[in-house]
């Protein structure tokens, strides 16, 4: 199961139908649930991260997406995917992640060294999980 935690609504309705066809592209290959939360101060939206990912650390592996995490290449991902059986990937809102979030974090990775809106997180996010996905499966939609 894939899971996206992500901070606010989609306001943007082109970015929304994108996200959603992405969405469409993943569930044939995967189980991908999106849930949002409540777009408030950091602090807040940190503490119902965490209480909506529950605080018994399970074989779900925590990603938080934060521009000084980690960067991968889509190979990388790919194999990140392909090593856990759930993810929860968490988008944090204007504000970033609270440190809530951040705590109950097992793992930071960044989409960009540069600042995106939470919207374009989620497009970016549901992309690279789609071609991840594509590349462990030998489809050709990577080309690399």
């Amino acid at each position: 199961m894939l899971r996206i935690l992500a901070v606010g609504r989609m306001k943007d309705g082109r970015l929304a139908e994108l996200l959603d066809d992405y969405l469409r592209r993943i569930r044939p290959l995967a189980p991908v649930e999106v849930s949002e939360i409540k777009d408030m101060d950091p602090e807040r939206e940190g503490r119902a991260m965490a209480a909506r990912l529950g605080s018994a650390r399970g074989s779900e592996l925590v990603v938080a997406l934060e521009e000084t995490g980690e960067a991968l290449t889509s190979a990388e991902f790919a194999a990140l995917l392909g090593r856990h059986g759930s993810i929860a990937f968490l988008v944090g809102g204007a504000d970033g992640l609270g440190p809530a979030a951040r705590e109950r974090a097992d793992r930071t990775l960044c989409l960009s060294s540069m600042t995106l809106t939470h919207e374009m997180a989620r497009v970016l996010l549901a992309e690279q999980i789609y071609r991840g996905l594509t590349i462990l499966r030998g489809r050709p939609y990577h080309r690399a």
